[in-house]
């Protein structure tokens, strides 16, 4: 924190709330808790509006509930508070949030001596909240901590005036008053906050969309190559655009949980202004791109990835066992998409193959999740889930079960004619099921012992320092040998078994 000059006890500090003290907005808070938990509801938002901000605040803040225990606070700007406290000083939150969000932050951080915030009929912004400090304690008769450029009346009116983490742009406009106190920069976004909220590292489950192109043997063709790159780029910007607002929906959710709250959005890293200007941008970008360059069959197919995606964050995701079966669609769906951008057909034995296999990734996924649960002793639902941490027994045993009937799958295509036509010899194949079933059995013995990420399709595609499991492993020791690439090419785990599906 930058050094700042002693004040003198007898002024009041009135401090800001969004992006202040807090490294959030609470309208959109609980704008986009509104949208997660009333979906059908989304034009009513709108409507409050036609009746003012005010309204539109009041609406949201009344028809949705804010765990405030798990906000981000800006721990310097509480730092602040408590030392100006021990001072004897007076702290005053003045917020245009809604007063009902204000009086339960303030309860829950027991720092303020009162608070001002707006309600149904006022919007305590700009220069209404200037004019309502005036009043109290009149022209220059306190100090204040802000950090926008609605900020700009009130700090014209303090004694001095404390900016965190300003806007883009406010600071010069604060030096001109000649009452800057302090900057304080706690919170600034970093490029890695952006990487992680992107989260470039899924995009691996891309790689499905070659899956295709490898069946049907023909990666020599550097056309057909460079045309599935395009549809793996284009296909990743969308899944960004989905992940970016899968997080803004999933902020109160994340927060609860052991890894998720480190997410950038949940933990104020980043603004959720800013997540909502990007899903937008990305996914124009994507669809875009698809119509423009790829055939119209691609487009379609990202279309229905992003609505099942869009379903998936706001209802599917919390229905037992629908989630599994979207999860597993989901990934399918990427198969289907590097069909349709190489125009390759697809059989049915492909289409079988991946939606068990899938499915049996998408059960260890989810018991995961739950076994953590358990282990922290934990019997109620799992939160923003369909499930009990009881329900592992059944969870391994649905996703075992599943994984073998993949297994079986490929082993009733060995005797399809149309393996006959691929393969000289496609009793070789046969070879692909005992290892098939080696590595489905030891991902969920490890996945039972904990030692699983919870985010398998992952998990078979990063390095060994990310995962114990990994895309290229021993079959009997299961552990990790060469890359993804490399590994796949000679493995009869890898792209030959899956060529076996065409």
């Amino acid at each position: 924190m930058a050094s700042m000059p002693r004040i003198q006890t007898e002024q009041p500090l009135v401090v800001d709330l969004d992006g202040t003290l807090l490294c959030s907005d609470l309208l959109l808070e609980t704008g986009l808790a509104f949208a997660r938990a009333h979906p059908a509801r989304l034009l009513q938002p709108f409507l409050w509006l036609t009746q003012g901000k005010a309204k539109l605040k009041d609406g949201l803040a009344r028809s949705t509930t804010l765990d405030v225990s798990r906000l981000p606070y800006d721990l310097e700007v509480i730092a602040l508070i408590e030392a100006e406290r021990q001072k004897g000083r007076r702290i005053i939150l003045a917020t245009a949030s809604h007063h009902t969000l204000a009086e339960r932050v303030a309860e829950h951080l027991q720092l303020f001596d009162d608070v001002i915030a707006s309600d149904a009929d006022r919007n305590l912004s700009a220069q209404q909240k200037k004019d309502a400090l005036v009043q109290r304690f009149g022209e220059g008769g306190f100090d204040y901590v802000g950090n926008a450029h609605d900020d700009l009346p009130v700090w014209r009116a303090a004694r001095q005036a404390y900016v965190v983490n300003p806007e883009r742009g406010l600071e010069p406009h604060v030096r001109q008053i000649d009452n800057l106190a302090a900057v304080i920069r706690s919170n600034q976004p970093a490029l890695r906050d952006w990487v992680k909220a992107l989260r470039f590292h899924q995009w691996t489950k891309n790689l499905l969309i070659f899956v295709p192109l490898l069946a049907a043997h023909r990666l020599s063709d550097l056309a057909l190559v460079a045309q599935g790159l395009l549809a793996f780029l284009l296909f990743g910007v969308c899944a960004s655009s989905v992940y970016l607002l899968n997080d803004l929906l999933d902020l109160g959710d994340d927060r609860h949980h052991a890894t998720k709250r480190h997410r950038p959005f949940a933990a104020g890293r980043l603004s959720l202004k800013s997540g909502l200007l990007a899903f937008p941008l990305l996914l124009r970008a994507a669809f875009a791109g698809a119509l423009w360059l790829l055939p119209i069959a691609f487009a379609s197919v990202l279309a229905v990835y992003y609505a099942l995606t869009l379903a998936y964050s706001l209802v599917l995701k919390r229905r037992m066992v629908i989630d599994v079966m979207a999860l597993a669609s989901l990934y399918t769906l990427r198969i289907i998409a590097g069909a349709a951008a190489l125009t390759i057909p697809l059989t049915f034995w492909m289409l079988a193959f991946s939606m068990f296999m899938f499915l049996s990734l998408a059960l260890v996924k989810r018991y995961a999740e739950l076994r953590q649960a358990r282990v922290k002793g934990d019997t109620d639902p799992a939160r923003g889930r369909g499930y009990y941490p009881s329900d592992l027994e059944m969870l391994a045993s649905l996703g075992g079960a599943s994984g073998y009937v993949a297994v079986m799958v490929l082993a009733l295509y060995i005797n399809d004619l149309s393996a006959t036509a691929l393969y000289r010899h496609p009793e070789i194949i046969w070879l692909a099921c005992p290892l098939l079933l080696l590595w489905i059995s030891r991902v969920w013995m490890l996945t039972h012992r904990g030692q699983m990420h919870d985010d398998p399709v992952v998990a078979v595609s990063l390095s060994r320092h990310q995962c114990r499991v990994t895309s290229c492993c021993n079959p009997l020791t299961m552990k990790p040998s060469r890359p993804l690439a490399l590994c796949m090419q000679g493995s009869p785990l890898g792209y030959r078994s899956v060529s076996a599906l065409a």
